[in-house]
């Protein structure tokens, strides 16, 4: 899998590629955060076609147990694109959307100029 190591303000970035394998477990997040850490990369940017369904779907506990792992290892993550039109429906997810990006810990953006615009 081929991802790049990009720089934002400052911030040393590792971009997932597009096309990979899905992120569907911590095991996933664990390989990210490992090439992340070897890059010295502090935030990981997936776009949101990388993530396995499960991940907007609150109660199966995926999203976070994902975003635990990469908090524990004093990483941030940016989920890059639209979120699944069928996923907003939930209102805790829109909810949990709109507090991540209050907190930065966890962003949702839809695109990088958002996320260069965040990082500033």
């Amino acid at each position: 899998m081929t991802h790049s190591l990009i720089e934002i303000h400052g911030n040393a970035i590792l971009l997932a590629a597009d096309v990979g394998p899905v992120i569907g477990s911590e095991n996933d997040a664990l390989d990210l955060i490992g090439e992340a850490l070897g890059a010295r990369a502090s935030l990981i940017v997936v776009p949101v076609a990388r993530l396995a369904p499960a991940f907007f779907s609150l109660k199966s506990g995926l999203a976070g147990a994902i975003l635990q792992k990469i908090t524990n290892y004093h990483m941030r993550i940016a989920v890059l694109g639209e979120v699944p039109a069928e996923a907003l429906r939930s209102q805790p997810l829109r909810d949990f959307i709109t507090e991540s990006n209050r907190r930065g810990q966890t962003l949702f953006v839809p695109d990088m100029a958002a996320l260069e615009a965040r990082l500033v």
